[in-house]
């Protein structure tokens, strides 16, 4: 031992047999005022000795063992693992396992495979063969054909060394899986029937190629045909059909869907992908496939892009597994356009049965069909989940209702039983189906019956209009003091009303005849139209009187070309172009469908517009005149013959349809039904109250009828000043060059 007092400390060295030279600094003897190195601990206050860092346990980690050496530490892998330098501390490496069987850092026998372990390895035998009880333990090959069921009754089973092959008797096919037991095979399913129609015609390239490739997986001489080149064969056959709108009737639908099935039964075994997707232009379709020895466990879900299909794998096998299952969802794309004309529903209930004729039925999704391995279908173990994509986004309401149907081919209509709706919003429906087939969403819309409140409000309404145009027309047409180019125009307005509203009256719900149900919905739009038509008239005449200042009257021959021809031209090329327009189910008036309402809509539209227009010009010219043609008045008059002026030109130009616009928002409907019911079968009372009522000239031939009528009261009882009204026809004033009321 060396002692070094240079300082205020000594230093000892002790020679060491570590491998490591002079271990300086083992320990140290130290003033009480320094302090240890780093790996050294003070004792007795005065010395320091070296500290073991390897008394902390896993310092080094797993698979790894510590090594301390003075002042510090090193780490060392155990045999099996290795780190990237030899040695290391624990926060700089870690120990990996050494993957013998990879490095080929030995090898087995020739007749062993290697298999890697943590931190070491085994040789084991082949798959097919076991150990043998020789002492050399060499492996010998398993028969695995001493076991009767491996194959099953229908095959033959080879055995070979480190496995076995099964070879279907005639008639029987495990689809190219030579270690998966057979299942019967059908291939006369895809030979088409004499009487099959125009339909599997269309089909018979395809079956004729799915019979070839059912037949050759029994025969390894013949022609091979991969499952994807079966599946794209299969789509453009479809796409051919629906793209040409073969799909016409029931039985044409049944052969199609019923071709589909069997043609991915025979076609979902030989795809070779785990998962495979296929689009097309009318149809998509998702396979997943499963190939092992012990049969698939868990969920499985398929989806398109219009449906989505939720199963379990032990629903796909069933009660019997040969080596492979599969579960496929095909979507036609097209196929709810193309055979619109045959969508029913099977009858479930008497309730159905007694409104079958008043509920209209259409898809409201895709048609889907969902095929899986296991051949008994028609009663599951437990329900499949479908979720449904709308077509046409709508809410379950009263008047639409959503059903779970499968095309039942024995009835060929659409059929509820064994699927229930689970659950549906505005964009997706839910279905439990308890079977197997093609699936879609039914949309039922019921009709909705009109309240007690708005049938009453209507015909008492248009009762009253009815008598109140009745006396207009009279006026109209017999009162001498008011003739004229605008009296003309209401007189023919309250014609066209009247008989319209009398037409509406007796004959809107005349449906049970078709043909008088039509005629009633032609009438109408005429004298609608022609009411129209007559309301523009008006806004013509009063935008010459009140803009252009002109005082001259429209020819007659021109107020009837527009008041009369003009709807009747629209009426004839609509009845022309889409006859079944006019009348509908519910009522007889013109259809929503093809948009032929429209033929209506449109002209009123215009008409309201340009109205709405004059209306404008006309309140503004009233505001100017009344604030300066009789000062005298007091404010409040002014403001009441404005009021009554404005309503009374409102009602004659048709501003009160406006309401009707309103119909199409979603909120507010049911209070502008009201509005647009009550003002609209009104408008008769109101253009009596308005033009004649609150018209002294009126008046004042009234009350010379009544005077004329009873003669025995005294004629001053009758008399009035003979003063303008407000509902004098306009004249120039010369002084302005104006026009007044």
């Amino acid at each position: 031992m060396n002692v070094n007092t240079k300082g205020q400390y000594k230093t000892y060295s002790l020679q060491s047999d570590t491998g490591y030279g002079s271990n300086e600094g083992l320990f140290l003897l130290c003033s009480e005022s320094r302090e240890c190195d780093e790996g050294f601990m003070k004792i007795n206050r005065t010395s320091c000795v070296d500290e073991d860092e390897c008394e902390m346990p896993s310092l080094c980690g797993d698979n790894a063992q510590c090594i301390n050496i003075p002042g510090s530490y090193y780490c060392t892998c155990d045999e099996g693992f290795r780190s990237n330098t030899p040695n290391f501390t624990a926060d700089t490496e870690k120990c990996l396992d050494i993957n013998e069987c990879y490095e080929k850092t030995f090898v087995c026998s020739d007749d062993k495979e290697c298999v890697n372990t943590v931190g070491s390895y085994y040789c084991t035998c082949p798959k097919g063969s076991n150990e043998s009880r020789r002492t050399d333990s060499a492996c010998e090959d398993i028969d695995e054909c001493e076991d009767p069921d491996v194959c099953g009754t229908n095959a033959t089973c080879y055995n070979h060394p480190g496995g076995y092959s099964c070879k279907c008797h005639q008639g029987y096919s495990n689809y190219g899986n030579n270690q998966s037991k057979c299942i019967e095979m059908n291939c006369d399913q895809f030979k088409p029937e004499p009487d099959a129609g125009h339909t599997l015609e269309k089909l018979k390239n395809l079956m004729s190629l799915l019979k070839n490739s059912c037949e050759s997986l029994n025969d390894p001489q013949a022609e091979q045909f991969t499952g994807e080149m079966l599946l794209e064969n299969l789509f453009i056959s479809t796409d051919d059909l629906l793209s040409d709108g073969n799909i016409t009737g029931g039985k044409m639908l049944s052969q199609f869907l019923d071709a589909v099935e069997n043609s991915m039964r025979l076609i979902g075994p030989q795809l070779k992908e785990p998962v495979t997707r296929m689009e097309t232009h009318n149809t998509v379709a998702e396979v997943a496939v499963r190939r092992n020895q012990t049969p698939p466990t868990g969920s499985v879900t398929l989806s398109t892009d219009s449906a989505l299909f939720n199963t379990s794998w032990e629903t796909v096998v069933g009660k019997s597994y040969p080596g492979f299952a599969f579960v496929a969802l095909v979507s036609y794309k097209d196929l709810d356009t193309s055979g619109h004309q045959f969508h029913k529903i099977s009858r479930t209930s008497q309730e159905q049965e007694s409104r079958e004729g008043e509920i209209t039925y259409q898809l409201n999704s895709k048609v889907v069909t969902a095929v899986v391995s296991n051949p008994e279908t028609k009663q599951l173990s437990e329900p499949v989940m479908l979720v449904f994509t709308h077509t046409e986004e709508r809410v379950q309401s009263g008047g639409v209702a959503y059903s779970c149907v499968f095309w039942n081919e024995a009835e060929g209509a659409w059929s509820g039983r064994g699927c229930e709706r689970a659950w549906s919003n505005s964009t997706h429906t839910g279905c439990s189906c308890s079977h197997l087939s093609s699936f879609a969403v039914l949309m039922a819309l019921y009709p909705i019956q009109d309240s007690f409140e708005l049938v009453l409000i209507t015909r008492v309404g248009l009762g009253l209009s009815l008598v109140c145009l009745f006396l207009c027309i009279l006026t109209f047409r017999f009162c001498r003091s008011i003739q004229g180019t605008r009296n003309s125009i209401h007189l023919h307005l309250c014609v066209c009303l009247f008989i319209a509203d009398l037409v509406f009256l007796c004959g809107i719900s005349s449906t049970h005849n078709r043909v008088a149900c039509a005629i009633v919905a032609g009438l109408l739009h005429y004298f609608f139209l022609s009411a129209f038509c007559w309301m523009l008239l008006e806004g013509f005449q009063l935008y010459r009187m009140v803009v252009l200042v002109f005082h001259t009257t429209l020819k007659h021959l021109y107020m009837y070309a527009v008041g009369y021809g003009v709807p009747l031209v629209i009426v004839i090329i609509s009845a022309i172009s889409y006859p079944q327009g006019y009348g509908t189910d519910r009522h007889c008036w013109l259809s929503l469908d093809g948009y032929f309402i429209l033929s209506f809509f449109i002209p009123v539209c215009i008409i309201i517009i340009l109205n709405c227009f004059v209306f404008i010009i006309t309140v503004w010219k009233l505001a100017k005149k009344f604030s300066n043609l009789n000062p005298d008045l007091s404010k409040l008059k002014q403001i009441r013959s404005f009021t009554l002026t404005a309503v009374a030109q409102l009602c004659v130009l048709g501003g009160m349809w406006i309401f009707g616009f309103f119909l199409f928002q979603e909120k507010g409907t049911e209070v502008m039904l009201y509005l647009f019911i009550i003002f609209n079968s009104l408008q008769g009372a109101l253009i009596f109250i308005m033009h004649c009522l609150l018209s002294k000239l009126v008046r004042t031939e009234y009350y010379s009828l009544f005077g004329r009528m009873c003669p025995q009261k005294k004629k001053e009882e009758y008399s009035t000043s003979q003063s303008n009204s407000s509902q004098k026809p306009l004249r120039i004033d010369n002084s302005t060059g104006e026009s007044q009321i």
